[in-house]
């Protein structure tokens, strides 16, 4: 890492505060993305492809369900550490980091979490590989910020359940194998289901409008009368806090992802301004374009700063839900800005896809809606604030 490079991507010395193993695993995701992500991704992203290829590879370094214990595929990490992974994936686009939080956050941790014993030894570890993709089937055409107004029913059939509903903007929906589902059953209570994405009445269909997360597969489940057993139903899940407790996990992880993409944008937006020529002399050299990169690195820091403190909560156990809406939510809406800053720094090489902040601020358009808008959580943080609900 060059000496401008540290500079930029620890300007407050936080590498200081990682355990060695962590730097190392960052380290390793980073040499991945650098390797295999980042020369291509502006052409991925333009096509709407997703880099199937890379599926085993990142099985292989352990980025699907890495806190997990041994014992069920993971390697037991810190919370600090699946943040750094996700980190790093995000600097080569949201996409990545989307699958990989998807596939461990929301999925595999719904089976950890709500799962049978059963269920976890025979999934798990096969998800771990990337043998099992999953998707996490919770938001609809007609409940988005409130997913308790899901029409998704699950009735009662002799020794199980049959299944109709309609699920939307679901993340690996067109690639998984399995769906986690959360439907009403006959007593109106929200529970989830494994459902083989194979099952007949089952369909996926690819959204294909997407101006953003291009790199991303994302679709519309169908369900239709899907018949399951008994084994299908995760036993423990009981109500509305079963899935949020699944989004508390992904978000968490795209409070860390967001600072990979700004931090790729700002690398990119410094380097091009000590390059770019404009009367004379670089456009490093103007007083607009330092107050621009000072903005951003202020920014980057806070990010930085929020995630690495969710990191400790989250290791201590004592991690609590609102506080990740405040770092989600904040982390999200600054890399935002500073995508849009690092395009302008860029001039009309902004909005081209051989660069990347236009493709990050595309995504990040995403990132900052989905697992929670920014005023869903502005209203999560007000309510733990002042004890009265504004939903």
């Amino acid at each position: 890492m060059s000496e401008s490079h540290a500079i930029i991507e620890d300007f407050f010395g936080i590498s200081r505060e990682l355990r060695p193993e962590a730097i190392q695993v960052r380290d390793a995701v980073r040499r991945f993305v650098d390797e295999k992500v980042r020369p291509h991704s502006g052409r991925w992203w333009q096509e709407g492809v997703f880099p199937t290829e890379l599926i085993d590879d990142m099985g292989e370094l352990g980025l699907f369900g890495p806190t997990l214990p041994e014992e069920y595929g993971g390697s037991g990490a810190s919370g600090i550490v699946y943040g750094l992974m996700m980190q790093e994936l995000e600097r080569g686009d949201s996409g990545l980091r989307s699958f990989a939080s998807v596939q461990s956050g929301l999925a595999m941790y719904a089976i950890y979490r709500f799962g049978s014993e059963e269920q976890k030894r025979d999934y798990l570890p096969r998800m771990a590989r990337g043998e099992i993709i999953g998707c996490f089937g919770l938001t609809e055409p007609d409940a988005g910020s409130d997913p308790g107004a899901m029409r998704t029913s699950a009735r009662r059939r002799g020794s199980g359940y049959r299944i109709s509903g309609a699920k939307r903007w679901i993340t690996n929906g067109n690639l998984a194998h399995i769906a986690i589902v959360w439907a009403k059953d006959d007593d109106g209570v929200i529970r989830g289901f494994i459902v083989p994405t194979d099952s007949p009445g089952f369909t996926a269909r690819k959204i294909e409008t997407k101006a953003s997360m291009r790199m991303s597969v994302t679709s519309e489940l169908y369900l239709d009368n899907v018949e399951v057993g008994e084994d299908a139903l995760l036993p423990q899940s009981q109500g509305l806090g079963s899935p949020l407790g699944c989004l508390t996990q992904a978000r968490f992880g795209i409070a860390f992802g967001a600072v990979g993409a700004a931090l790729d944008c700002l690398e990119e937006a410094a380097a091009y301004a000590k390059t770019r020529i404009a009367f004379g002399r670089p456009i490093a050299a103007t007083q607009l374009v330092q107050e621009r990169v000072a903005d951003m690195v202020s920014r980057v820091v806070s990010m930085q700063l929020r995630a690495l403190q969710l990191g400790r909560l989250y290791d201590q156990g004592a991690l609590r839900y609102p506080q990740v809406s405040l770092a989600k939510r904040d982390n999200a809406r600054g890399a935002l800005e500073v995508a849009r800053m690092a395009r302008e720094i860029l001039g009309g090489n902004g909005i081209s896809t051989d660069y990347g902040p236009m493709r990050h601020a595309a995504n990040l358009e995403t990132v900052d809606t989905y697992e929670g808008t920014y005023e869903v959580h502005t209203l999560i943080i007000g309510r733990e604030i002042l004890g009265q609900n504004a939903f």
